[in-house]
Order: C-alpha cells, then sequence, then structure tokens
C-alpha cells in the first residue's frame, strides 16, 4: 500500500519539509494514524539525498519495544556494530560527529522519551547531523521544528464535480489508484463519481481509510462501500468536531471506522488470523505463521488461503526478501489486531507459541552453525531480529519463562558475534541471568557466552566473575560440556591480555574435552584460539592447528568459520615470515567476511593486511589500509589497543610506516584509507577496482 499513495498531493508538505530542513536540525512531521507520515518522510529523505555527502540513513522503530535498545537500533541502522563496552550513544555519536548526514527516524511515538534524549544527544555531538522524525507528536527537543502532514485534500462536499474535476483531487486520485488494483475494469465516471468524492470526505482524506475502503470495490459498488462505510460513521457524524482537536478526533474515528469495516469483510477464520499474526514483529513467512497462529478453529492447511486473503483486502503487505516471501502489517492493522487477541484473551497463549517458534528457530541454526548453511542463517537471523527480540522480552516479562529466554539468548552467540551484535547480546543474557538465578544446564551456557562477549568487547572485569560462576555451576552440576567451555573461555581472556602460555595450556585442555564430545562447534573455535595463540607466541604449533581447523571448516562447508580459520594461519604465516602467503590467505579470509557483512572480521583482516604490506615493501598502501582498519575499528567502538594480542604489532607497524614514509606522508595515507566506505576499503585490500555507491557509508560503518 506504501507505494501507491507515495507522494500523492504532498507537493506543498515535500517543499515545505524541504525548506525546514535547510534552517533547522531536527523536523518532526507529526499527524494522525494512517495520514502518511512515514510515506512523507521517505519522500522528502530521497529529495534532499544531495545534500547530504556523507549519508542518508532510515531507522525504522515501530517493532522496537524496548527504549534501552534503541541506541544500537539507530547504530544499526547507520551501519554500525555495537561491539564496544563503550554506550552505543557514544559511538554513534562519535561515528557522526563531522559528517554531513540525515537520520530519518520513522514511527517515535511510542518511544518519545527516549527518542528526545538520543535525538538531543546527537544533535549536541554532531555539529553537521540532520534528524527528520515521524511522531503522532512532536519529540519537544530544543530547535525543533515541527510539519503537520494534514489529510488529502477532498473534493469540496455538497457540489457536483465532473469526472474530470474530481480526478484533479489528491484523494480521489489515490482511491482510483487503489481501486484499479482490486477491480481492473474500475473507472471514475458520471454515474459513481458522486459517491466516490463523498467517500474520501466521509474518510476525511486518510490515505489508509481510503485505501481499506478502496478494497471493497472488489464485490461492491462505490455506492454499496458508502452506504456500509456509513453506518460505521453514524456515531462520527453525530458528533460536534470544534476546531482542531475535534477534527483530529473525527479523522481517529473515520480511520477506526475504516479499519472496523474492514475488519468485518473478513471471514470469521480470517479475523481469527489477523488478530493472531499481530503477535509478530516486523514481517515473518509462512512457516511461521502456520506454526504460530494454527488450532482452535484455524486448520494449519487454511492458513495460506487465509493470508491471501489478507492480502488481497490490503489487510497484510506482501514483501520479497530475496527468495522468501513474507507478510507485514501496518502498525495501525498490527495494534487493532493486538486488541482483537486482547479481546479473546489469547495474548499470552499467542505470545508463548511466538516464543516456541523462534526458541527451536535459534535452536536450529545454532546446530547447523557448523555447515554449508552458515551464511543462510547468518541472513536469516538478522532478518528475524524483529521477532527474536519480541520472543526475548515476553521471556524477561512473563513470570516463568526466563529458563526459555536464557536458551534463546545463549543459543544466538553466532548472531551475536558475527552480526556485530556484542552489546545487545549482553544486554539479553544479563536480564535472563538475573531473572532466572537456578542451577541449570541453561545458565551454565549462557554464562560462557556472556563472558565471551565480554572478551570480545575487552571487558576482562565483567569476563572473570561469569567465568568463575561457570565453572562452579559446572561442578556442582557435573556438567562437563560447561565446564569445558569455561576452560576454553579463560584461556581466551588470557590470549587477549597477551598470556600465551597461560591461553595455550588452557585451550589445549578445552580441546582435548571437545574432541571427546565430538563437538565441531568447540573444536572449530578452541583451534582457531590456539592457532592465534601459538602464532603470536613464535610456537610452530600455529601450522598444524591451524590446517586442522581449515580442514574441519572446509569438510563441513562452513565458509565463514574457514575464514576464520584463514585468517589465524594468515597470521601465523606473517609472524613466520612468509609475507605473501600471508596475504593471500587473509585476502581470502577478507572476501567471506565482506560478503556477510562480518564488520569485526573485516578490521581484522584489514589489520593484517596493513602489516603484511608495512613489511612487504609497499607503505602507501599500508597507511591506507592501516587507515581503513582504524576507522573500521573505531565504527565497532573498539580498537587494537584493547586487545594486548595485536596491540603491540600494530604499534610497531603504525611506528615502521611513519618511518618508512614520513609523516607527512603517511597522515596523508592514512587518511586517505579512514575516508574509505567499507566496500571501497575491500576492495582496496583485494586489489579489485572498488565498487562505488552514490552515497555509500564510511569504512567506519563496516558491518551493515
Amino acid at each position: 500500500m506504501r507505494h501507491l499513495s507515495r507522494m500523492v498531493g504532498r507537493a506543498n508538505e515535500l517543499t515545505e519539509a524541504r525548506r525546514l530542513l535547510g534552517r533547522t536540525r531536527l523536523l518532526t512531521l507529526t499527524g494522525v494514524a494512517g495520514v502518511g507520515k512515514s510515506r512523507l518522510a521517505l519522500g522528502v529523505a530521497d529529495l534532499v539525498r544531495g545534500d547530504f555527502p556523507d549519508g542518508v540513513w532510515t531507522a525504522e522503530l515501530t517493532a522496537l519495544e524496548d527504549p534501552s535498545l534503541l541506541p544500537q537500533t539507530v547504530a544499526s541502522a547507520v551501519g554500525l556494530r555495537d561491539q564496544a563496552a563503550r554506550s552505543a550513544v557514544e559511538v554513534l555519536g562519535d561515528h557522526l560527529r563531522d559528517k554531513r548526514a540525515l537520520l530519518l527516524l520513522d514511527n517515535c511515538e511510542h518511544l518519545i522519551e527516549p527518542c528526545a534524549l538520543l535525538a538531543d544527544r546527537l544533535l549536541r555531538r554532531a555539529p553537521r547531523l540532520c534528524l527528520l522524525v515521524t511522531s503522532r507528536e512532536p519529540l519537544r527537543v530544543e530547535g525543533e521544528a515541527v510539519l503537520w502532514v494534514p489529510s488529502l485534500p477532498v473534493p469540496e462536499p455538497h457540489r457536483r464535480h465532473s469526472p474530470q474535476t474530481l480526478a484533479r483531487s489528491p484523494a480521489v486520485q489515490l482511491f482510483v489508484a487503489r481501486a484499479a488494483r482490486v477491480s481492473p475494469s474500475f473507472t471514475l465516471d458520471a454515474h459513481n463519481g458522486d459517491a466516490v468524492a463523498l467517500l474520501c470526505g466521509r474518510l476525511d482524506g486518510l490515505p489508509l481509510a481510503i485505501e481499506l475502503a478502496a478494497v471493497g470495490l472488489r464485490t461492491l459498488s462505490p455506492d454499496q462501500v458508502l452506504d456500509q462505510l456509513d453506518q460505521w460513521l453514524e456515531p462520527v457524524a453525530g458528533e460536534p468536531a470544534a476546531g482542531e482537536a475535534g477534527a483530529t478526533r473525527a479523522r481517529h474515528q473515520s480511520l477506526g471506522a475504516a479499519v472496523d469495516w474492514s475488519f468485518d469483510l473478513c471471514s470469521p477464520a480470517e479475523r481469527t488470523l489477523w488478530a493472531r499474526v499481530s503477535v509478530f514483529a516486523g514481517d515473518f513467512g509462512l512457516p511461521a505463521a502456520e506454526e504460530v497462529c494454527a488450532g482452535d478453529g484455524v486448520e494449519r492447511e487454511d492458513v495460506l488461503d487465509l493470508v491471501a486473503g489478507l492480502v488481497d483486502k490490503s489487510i497484510l503487505v506482501r514483501e520479497e526478501r530475496g527468495d522468501e516471501v513474507r507478510y507485514r502489517l501496518l502498525e495501525t492493522i498490527r495494534r487493532y489486531g493486538r486488541a482483537r487477541l486482547a479481546g479473546y484473551g489469547q495474548v499470552a497463549a499467542l505470545r508463548r507459541r511466538h516464543r516456541d517458534w523462534y526458541r527451536a528457530l535459534v535452536r536450529e541454526a545454532e546446530g547447523q552453525w557448523l555447515t554449508a548453511r552458515q551464511e543462510e542463517w547468518l541472513t536469516r537471523l538478522r532478518g528475524e531480529l524483529a521477532n527474536l527480540r519480541t520472543a526475548l522480552e515476553f521471556c524477561c516479562a512473563e513470570p516463568g519463562e526466563a529458563r526459555a529466554g536464557l536458551e534463546i539468548a545463549a543459543g544466538l552467540w553466532p548472531h551475536w558475534i558475527c552480526g556485530g551484535s556484542l552489546a545487545e547480546g549482553r544486554h539479553w543474557l544479563e536480564q535472563a541471568l538475573w531473572l532466572a538465578p537456578e542451577d541449570s544446564a541453561a545458565r551454565g551456557t549462557a554464562l560462557w557466552v556472556d563472558a565471551w562477549l565480554a572478551a570480545l568487547q575487552g571487558d576482562t572485569a565483567s569476563a572473570l566473575p561469569r567465568l568463575d560462576e561457570c565453572r562452579e555451576l559446572a561442578l556442582r552440576l557435573g556438567h562437563e560440556p560447561t565446564l569445558v567451555r569455561a576452560t576454553q573461555h579463560r584461556g581466551a581472556l588470557a590470549l587477549y591480555e597477551g598470556d600465551f602460555p597461560r591461553a595455550i595450556r588452557l585451550i589445549e585442555k578445552a580441546l582435548e574435552g571437545h574432541r571427546a564430545a565430538r563437538d565441531r562447534n568447540g573444536m572449530m573455535t578452541a583451534l582457531y584460539q590456539l592457532t592465534m595463540a601459538c602464532a603470536l607466541s613464535g610456537d610452530a604449533r600455529a601450522a598444524v592447528y591451524g590446517e586442522e581447523c581449515l580442514a574441519l571448516c572446509e569438510a563441513a562447508g562452513a565458509q565463514w568459520a574457514r575464514s576464520y580459520a584463514l585468517w589465524a594461519l594468515g597470521l601465523h604465516t606473517w609472524h613466520s615470515g612468509d609475507r605473501r602467503r600471508a596475504t593471500a590467505l587473509v585476502r581470502d579470509a577478507l572476501r567471506t567476511r565482506w560478503v556477510v557483512r562480518d564488520g569485526w572480521g573485516m578490521a581484522l583482516c584489514l589489520e593484517v593486511l596493513a602489516w603484511t604490506a608495512a613489511f612487504g615493501g609497499q607503505p602507501g598502501h599500508g597507511a591506507r589500509l592501516m587507515g581503513a582498519a582504524d576507522a573500521m575499528w573505531s565504527s565497532l567502538g573498539a580498537s587494537p589497543s584493547g586487545f594486548r594480542h595485536l596491540a603491540a604489532v600494530h604499534d610497531e607497524v603504525a611506528t615502521r610506516l611513519r618511518t618508512d614514509l614520513g609523516t607527512r606522508a603517511y597522515a596523508a595515507a592514512y587518511r586517505a584509507g579512514a575516508r574509505l566506505t567499507a566496500d571501497e576499503a575491500a576492495a582496496t585490500a583485494l586489489h579489485d577496482p572498488p565498487r562505488l555507491r552514490p552515497h555509500g557509508r564510511r569504512a567506519a560503518s563496516a558491518g551493515a
């Protein structure tokens, strides 16, 4: 529905919004539900794109329910990943500090205070940043300009209009466009023009209400649609509308009547499905709808036809994501469905079924992690983030459900790590650990995963207590897999702190446990960590461990895991003096990490490729890659200086490059690298022609 009504009758609003954005750094588009604020905002963003050379980004906030995740959600929209122990607001502010960019925050009305606080902090921290906001009410931040989005103009009432005159009315144009979709034979003429004009007027020119009403032309004439809607609108017509408040109330009631009428047009089974799919956040696939919504009057085999019926009635929006068809409810329609579901007394039951579906999805993803479907699962988990958050929110809010939250949050470790969401992973793990303090294997897993994420952020102070508790819990339960993982991640902490002998000793012990349990995921991570520790300490066993890790990943067809094995082997061969082979190995790793948008992995690859260039007679290339790597580290809120196993070499390489090039030439090459987009940085490292994009993200926004 969005594309049908995009920019119909909005020329004045587009012009005014552009004018205001030239005078203010915060513009909020306000208006009633269904008036088209998001459509207008997207049109404004397209119109002014050329005014913002450093980027135009959209953060869709409709599905976000936990306000504490607002900064991470916005950072993700900008292309950043929350890898740092620093706050996401600080990382986001630092990234945007010198950028002439536009950030669209869409659908903020349920997060007014958090959005206002974030907007204020970003505008203070980034003086060239502009914000475009859509909300039913202003943020009330200093300097905010507000543009009220009115309903579409409707034909003047109590007058007869020719079809030619009516065709110039924006509200009628929208109705006709939507009617042609559902009834291709429909044309505006002298016989139906008055009914169409009255209908648009009765609905106060609200785009969403008009689109819903037009669906009735599939089976009714315009006069019949008008008659039926008049029955729903009688209470509205009988109430006086005084001033803008009265007009706003009438518009709300007009939209409510249109949605009520649309609900009434549905079959009983379609109404039930409409209510049940309201438990999904964002979009969802057919298998999820069948599993969550079938039963109690809805047969599983009927779900597809019911979904198709709701698409035909413009209740569900059909979208394609790659090879998969997805469905979603507009927010107004979703809220209506949730209210109906509450009326049936089924919200908790449906949310539990929703949670169970996503818990099973996470288990399947974790079980198939070290397989040829690795990249597919990474993409799928990213696409399901809104629903995964909703499932976790249910677990944390509903008494007795926190144990399931532990399982989901811990099972998502591949997503938290590769998807660049370390801070969000810790957010959910820490909530669930606090809510479910009982001894269990699930708690043990959550403890070592939380420690792992903390260690990757360089937060040793948090990781150590988690591992201590994990080890004690494993001993109490006699649970060997948890004990093995606690030992392994103790070793990983030693690695990150530069204590290589202790790291090797502990991780080797853990590797024995993984081999005995035939835990391929554990073996892969342990072998990767051992390769690093041995390489950095000059231990020749790095080659043996690295080759075994690579063989394990290649046998499984796990490309992302293979890229980490390649990087670790590249690190070893560089330390061994074979810089040509090291470059080839790390470039091979970078190709995979670039494809899956693994910002952390790309930063590691660029770092080592800068080293190989610096010691391989290419100081200019090395300085550019060092700049690109540092910018990418900065986007993650991290730095090699936070990891002792990388810091010493990083500093040594930087010193060598300054000496070889001279301070001025080094600074120029470094700055050139830091300005590269993520795609340009990867292409430069691979010696491929950069695939330039008109408004590409900077290298610091890798991992999008």
